[in-house]
Parts: structure tokens; C-alpha cells; sequence
């Protein structure tokens, strides 16, 4: 019987097929190169494993397993499966994402996410950025599967997975969620959140309030995140984050010290003042004048109002804290000289969009995270509609799809063919 189990489950295991033998989907559509390929490798060494595994329990079952006890043989084969049912959980994983790259529009969209997400995490000189793939799911937030992370059923994840909320296909909202994902990945190979913890604890040995920066410092993960938002998508992340956090009045005020999100409130206040200590302008004080006048901390009982009121005091010192922040991996440079790119201003994007309006084929040619912050700035300032940015936004994501696809071609026909006579695949 468990000789037939194991060569059913090896027979099964011969059914799973590389993604890019069973996903039909527009050429537009599919995954960057680097993103597939490490995908499909990741998949084929478990399926590989797998396989040779399942070999040595059949050879150990008709061999010297012929003497074991059925205790013994059934034990084996609980582990075979084990590891059988992980590879299939680690397929699912991906399955997910890639299976929507089928759908109408929706596909070739969240292509051009992929394009936005490498471009919002790429700092040459830094790291070697790893490969992000988008997908959408229910929800008003975003989660991340950090590359470089442990997988289910062991294995370390290939590429960075990124979960966007559907309900915002599309405006410029997508890019608060997707860059603040992104921030996670980026925090990770710069390791910001150690760093910065280590700073926040000599800042509670130093201040006469150290009961706010241990707050902070429980937050500062989900803090990171938002910083690197604000300093690649300017106030859109801001505006995106307030849609996130607009909940019922009693989860805006929410104090959980064991939850990694800072209180909501706060939350969209420290955003403020981190764009603030990036772009010095006037509008991050009225987005927090206008947070205010949505969730006054009138009628709050005295020990919350008065631990958000110490927050609220400390927000100009912590956004100075963090965007002068000098980690080790920056070799001596601060985040905001790294990340605050001196174009991403308020004034300079408000310029852009203008000169856009002038000549549209430059917007095609920005940088995608510079795209989504202009027309995010727009929006902000009154001279774009909801509608138009939209409009725009889902033919950029369409172009930036587009582009990726035949820039790959292009890479692609320009490899040098075998000269005739001289076969491309030398075999004995």
C-alpha cells in the first residue's frame, strides 16, 4: 500500500507544470524576466527535491525496508507527504498572483506595477534590488512577502510579493499602498529598522519622556515604511494612507502598544511632518489642519488625549530623528539625502504637471514613481479630477507594461544567434 502511495504521489507531482506552460495571459501581462525565471527555478529545485525523495523511499521500501516495521515505513512516508503538500502551498503562492495576470486589463495593470514597484525600491550603489511582483486582493490595505524571507515549507522566497487592495484600481492611492510595501523591502536591505531602533533607545535614555520614544520605537517598522512612501510619492502618500485609516471614530483613536501600526491618528500626522522635514511646504499643515477638523480629539478621556498630545508634541523632533537618520549601509548618508529625490518637492511636481500638460510624451518617459507623484500632486492641488487621473494612470500603467515587454524583446533578439553550422546546444 505505501509503495503505491508513494508512486501516486510521485505521479501527481509529475502533473505540476512550470507557469509558463499553463498560464495564458497577454504578452503585456506576464511577470518581468528576472521575476519569472527566479520563480520557476525556486519551483523546479522543490519539485526536484521532491522527487528524488519520494526515489529514495521507494528504494528504501523495496531494499532494506523490507525488514522495517510498518510503524517505521508509515512514519517515512507522513514526511514524504509533508514535504509534497509544502511544495504544493508554495505553488499556491505564487499561483495566486500569477493566475490574475489572465484577467481582462487587470493583467496588464498589474505589470505595470510590477515596473513602479522595481522603480520605487531601486538605490543604485546600495544593494542588488530583487525582483517584486503585484497582486490584488480584497481589503483597504496592503501586506508584503519579503524576499529573501523564509517560505512555508522552507526555501527562501525568490521574489518580493507584493498585495495591493483592489478597491483602489485605480488612482493614485494604489501608490501610497504599493510604495509603502515597497518600504518594507527597502527597510530590509538597508537594515533601517535596527539602526533606528538603536537610535530611539539612546533617545529614551536621553529624553525626560521616555515612555513616547519606546512608542515609537514599537512602531518604527510601519514608521520606515511610510517614510520611504512620502519620499518617493510625495503628499499622495499621505492622502492614500488618510483613505487607509478612515475608519468609525473609536479604531482612529485605537491604542494597542502590542500592535507594530502606530495609533491611526497619529499615524497621519507623523506622515505629515515627515513630508514636512523632506519638502518644506504649507500643505503638509493643512492635510493635518483637515485631519483634525475629521477626527477631533475632543471627547476623549483624559489619559489618551494626553499620551497623544506628548506624541503630537514630539513629531517635529522624531520626523528630524528619522529623515537625518545615518545607517550604516548608507556609508554616511543620511535617508533624506538618499531618498528625498530634490525633484519630488511640492513646487517642482506642481511644474512637472504643468509642463505635462504642455508636451503629455514626457510624462510617458518619467520615471514611474515620479509619475504617480506629479499627478498625485495634481489631484492634491485641484488640477486633476478623479476621473482624468484615472484615465491617465491606467494608460500608463498599460505603456509601462508595454515598454517592459518590448524592452525584454528587444534584449532578447539582440543575443547573438549560433553561426551557421555550429549547433546552439552542444550534445554527446
Amino acid at each position: 500500500m505505501l509503495d503505491q502511495e508513494a508512486r501516486a504521489l510521485l505521479a501527481r507531482l509529475a502533473r505540476v507544470k512550470p507557469f509558463v506552460l499553463n498560464e495564458p495571459m497577454l504578452l503585456a501581462a506576464s511577470l518581468l524576466p528576472s521575476a519569472q525565471i527566479a520563480i520557476e527555478r525556486f519551483l523546479a529545485r522543490g519539485r526536484r527535491d521532491l522527487k528524488k525523495r519520494g526515489q529514495d523511499y521507494l528504494g528504501w521500501l523495496q531494499g532494506e525496508g523490507r525488514g522495517a516495521s510498518p510503524e517505521e515505513a508509515q512514519r517515512r512516508f507522513i514526511f514524504l507527504k509533508l514535504k509534497f503538500n509544502a511544495v504544493l502551498t508554495q505553488l499556491d503562492l505564487f499561483n495566486q498572483v500569477i493566475t490574475q495576470r489572465s484577467e481582462s486589463e487587470i493583467g496588464v495593470w498589474l505589470s505595470g506595477l510590477d515596473v513602479v514597484s522595481a522603480d520605487a525600491l531601486v538605490m543604485p550603489g546600495y544593494y542588488e534590488a530583487p525582483p517584486v511582483i503585484c497582486y490584488l486582493d480584497r481589503g483597504i490595505g496592503g501586506a508584503i512577502r519579503r524576499a529573501r524571507t523564509r517560505l512555508p515549507g522552507g526555501g527562501e522566497n525568490p521574489v518580493a510579493v507584493i498585495r495591493v487592495p483592489r478597491e483602489r484600481m485605480i488612482g493614485s492611492g494604489i501608490a501610497s499602498s504599493l510604495v509603502h510595501e515597497v518600504g518594507h523591502q527597502g527597510a530590509a536591505l538597508l537594515g533601517l529598522v535596527p539602526s533606528l531602533k538603536a537610535e530611539l533607545q539612546a533617545k529614551q535614555r536621553q529624553s525626560q519622556d521616555a515612555q513616547i520614544w519606546q512608542l515609537w520605537e514599537n512602531w518604527i517598522s510601519e514608521i520606515v515604511a511610510d517614510l520611504w512612501a512620502v519620499a518617493k510619492v510625495g503628499i499622495v502618500s499621505t492622502l492614500g494612507l488618510i483613505g487607509v485609516v478612515t475608519l468609525p471614530r473609536p479604531f482612529v483613536f485605537r491604542m494597542n502598544l502590542d500592535d507594530p501600526h502606530p495609533i491611526p491618528w497619529i499615524r497621519v500626522k507623523l506622515s505629515c511632518a515627515i513630508g514636512n522635514a523632506f519638502y518644506p511646504h504649507p500643505q503638509w499643515q493643512r492635510v493635518a489642519g483637515l485631519w483634525d477638523s475629521y477626527y477631533p480629539v475632543t471627547g476623549l478621556d483624559d489619559g489618551r488625549r494626553q499620551v497623544i498630545a506628548r506624541l503630537e508634541a514630539s513629531l517635529p523632533e522624531c520626523a528630524k530623528l528619522l529623515v537625518g537618520h545615518r545607517p550604516p549601509s548608507l556609508r554616511g548618508r543620511s535617508l533624506g539625502e538618499a531618498l528625498a529625490v530634490a525633484e519630488r518637492g511640492p513646487s517642482r511636481l506642481t511644474a512637472l504637471f504643468k509642463a505635462w500638460e504642455k508636451e503629455p510624451a514626457r510624462m510617458y518617459r518619467a520615471p514611474p514613481s515620479l509619475s504617480f507623484a506629479v499627478l498625485g500632486q495634481a489631484r492634491a492641488d485641484g488640477q486633476l479630477g478623479p476621473e482624468d487621473e484615472s484615465e491617465l494612470l491606467a494608460k500608463l500603467l498599460s505603456y509601462w507594461a508595454m515598454r517592459s515587454t518590448l524592452d525584454t524583446s528587444a534584449i532578447c533578439a539582440a543575443i547573438p544567434k549560433p553561426q551557421p553550422g555550429i549547433p546552439a546546444i552542444q550534445t554527446k
